[in-house]
Formats: C-alpha cells, sequence, structure tokens
C-alpha cells in the first residue's frame, strides 16, 4: 500500500464532493481517453490512466463513490433536496462536514480496493478477476445507502400497481438494440485492431472505449437524455478482446452478446437497486464488476 496514495485520496473524495459525484466521473473519462489514446499511440499514458482516472485524484472507487457519499449525508442532513442526486456540485453548499465525508469515503474506497485486490480469487491474484473500481463503487454505495438512507438496498415503492423490476416491451428491445449497436462497433473495431497488429492499441482498446463513455456524460450532466454507456462499452470491449484472441473473426459475437447483457443488467439494477431510493447505488459500476467477473472466467477456459 503506497502511503501517499492512500493520504491522496481523501483529497480525491473532497473532489468528488466539491464537483458533484458525475462531473467528476466524466473527468475520470477524459483522463482516461487521454491516457488510452496516447498508450495506443507508443508515446506512453501511464500517469493519465494508472495515478490520475483510476488512481486517488480521479478514480471513480475514490472521487465518485466520495461525491455519491457527500451526497447521500448532504440528503439526510436535509441539506441537499435528494441524497440520490449526483450532478450538482456539493460546494454550492459552503458545507464542510459535506465535502469531509466525501474524503474519508475516498480513503475508504482506496482501502477496500486494495484490499480486494488481494483476494486470491476476486483480486488481481486469481483467475477470476473482477473490476476494482467498480465492485469498491458498489460497496461503498451500499455502505452510504444503509448509513445516511431509509429506503432500504431496494427503495420504497409507493406508487399504485406493481413495481416495475425490468423494462420489458418496448424498453425491453430499446435496451437489446442499445447494447448490440454499442457491442457491434465495439467489437469490429477490436477486430479491426487485432488484425492491424497493433498490440499496445488492442491491449488499451477497453480503456478507450470506456472514457469515451464516461465523457458522453457531460451530455446527461447539461441535461440531454443521454444514457450512462460504460457499463456495456467495457464489458462489450473487454469480451470482444477476449474472445477474438481465443477465436478469431468469431470473437466479435462475444464482444456483442455482452454488449446485450451490459445494456439489460444496467436496466435491471437500474429499477431494483436505483428506484424509489434517498441515495445512489450505481448501475453501471454493478454492471461492471459482475460482467467482468464472468468475462474473465470465460477467459480463463477459452
Amino acid at each position: 500500500m503506497d502511503l501517499f496514495a492512500l493520504i491522496a485520496a481523501f483529497g480525491g473524495g473532497v473532489i468528488g464532493a466539491y464537483m458533484g459525484a458525475l462531473p467528476a466521473f466524466i473527468m475520470t473519462g477524459i483522463f482516461a481517453l487521454v491516457g488510452g489514446v496516447l498508450t495506443a499511440a507508443g508515446v506512453g499514458g501511464d500517469i493519465a490512466v494508472g495515478m490520475l482516472a483510476f488512481g486517488s485524484f480521479v478514480g471513480p472507487h475514490i472521487s465518485f463513490a466520495g461525491g455519491v457519499a457527500a451526497a447521500g449525508y448532504a440528503g439526510k442532513k436535509g441539506k441537499l433536496s435528494s441524497g440520490t442526486d449526483i450532478l450538482s456540485s456539493l460546494n454550492g453548499l459552503g458545507e464542510p462536514d459535506v465535502i469531509i465525508v466525501g474524503g474519508i469515503f475516498g480513503v475508504l474506497g482506496y482501502i477496500i480496493s486494495y484490499g480486494i485486490g488481494l483476494l486470491p480469487v476476486i483480486g488481481n491474484a486469481g483467475p477470476a478477476t473482477t473490476d476494482l473500481p467498480g465492485i469498491t463503487v458498489f460497496i461503498l454505495a451500499i455502505v452510504t445507502r444503509l448509513v445516511f438512507g431509509k429506503t432500504g438496498l431496494t427503495g420504497k415503492y409507493t406508487g399504485s400497481g406493481n413495481r416495475e423490476w425490468f423494462s420489458t416491451g418496448k424498453g425491453f428491445a430499446y435496451n437489446v438494440v442499445l447494447g448490440a449497436g454499442i457491442g457491434i462497433v465495439v467489437s469490429g473495431l477490436a477486430m479491426s485492431l487485432f488484425n492491424s497488429g497493433n498490440t499496445a492499441a488492442f491491449g488499451i482498446f477497453h480503456i478507450i472505449c470506456f472514457g469515451f463513455a464516461a465523457i458522453s456524460l457531460i451530455f446527461t450532466q447539461t441535461g440531454f437524455a443521454t444514457p450512462a454507456t460504460h457499463h456495456i462499452f467495457l464489458p462489450s470491449a473487454l469480451a470482444a478482446s477476449a474472445g477474438i484472441q481465443a477465436w478469431g473473426e468469431a470473437g466479435v459475437l462475444l464482444g456483442i452478446l455482452f454488449g446485450i447483457l451490459g445494456s439489460l443488467m444496467g436496466d435491471l439494477v437500474g429499477k431494483s437497486l436505483n428506484s424509489h431510493c434517498d441515495t445512489h447505488i450505481d448501475p453501471p459500476a454493478t454492471t461492471i464488476f459482475i460482467l467482468t467477473i464472468i468475462i474473465n472466467a470465460i477467459a480463463s477456459v477459452i
């Protein structure tokens, strides 16, 4: 464990709180995309990717998780209209305790991610690895809900009729088309990169895809109906890369499949854990860590 990175994680959590969780995550996307492109070009992007995008600066498990927790705390204390508000800059509240909560959860994010990474099966040492930022964001969101929320893990539905847990009909069809469309472009480009022989670009392609999707949330932030898609782009890219290396062109189908699965699972998680609630449990992060386990398990046997 890097003591200075651990200390820095407090500041990363403060960034997520004063900027707002989603704006901080958009910054994660910028560093991920820039670093990924630089790495693909062979000029080095390790600092942008490892230390900035996924480190103590604006790593999702630190900055985004800190922002989510700070919003949940502010909502509980009546300082924010809703603890689910991950768009607003909490700097506008002018409350030091709010950003301190963000900093504390940033430190917790660093510790949890580091600890999970040491586990022989789930962490980096085992064959069935997962996405450490994603699973850490999920764990801290659960902690935030239990500590600062009152609606329970699945929310409290107060409407009439049956609660919708999963989109059906046209909504289901839309999610399938969305996931398939993203899966097609991601998998097709992954195949092109593989055929080009540019191993650096092929190896970092999933980070580039993640960065693009995260940056696109700037349109969500500014009021447009742009959906979160990093839980579609990232698993699709990871699955396509694994499939292509094992099966060649047929591996493209695996990327498309996981694009669809990412879209459908994100919808399921959003409706089951992030609806009718008072804090934010992130559907993309939850989807990413689950699908990454499955993808890496598949990759270990093909």
